[in-house]
């Protein structure tokens, strides 16, 4: 499967953001369950971070992303790319 990569940066308050990190982490969680190998993390530096995960297609990707509690709940602003991977 495809890898795909969402880049964001948050848009609200970190107070607002603490709120819904607790549910994008069991988000994630699920994830690996269900089998898209997905991690997430944050820059060393305030202000972002990133979901990296398998998927079947960009179309599988969006709604992956689309239900994200963090997306869900406006508190980043994110790009999606399909990550090619060159070298394993």
């Amino acid at each position: 499967m495809p890898w795909f990569v969402k880049l964001e940066e948050g848009k609200v308050d970190k107070s607002i953001f603490d709120q819904y990190v607790p549910a994008h982490q069991a988000y994630v969680r699920y994830l690996i369950t269900k089998g898209y190998k997905a991690r997430t993390g944050y820059w060393a530096q305030f202000g972002g971070g990133m979901l990296l995960f398998e998927a079947a297609s960009m179309a599988e990707a969006e709604a992956i992303v689309a239900n994200d509690p963090l997306v869900k709940n406006g508190c980043v602003n994110f790009k999606l790319y399909e990550w090619k991977i060159v070298v394993e």
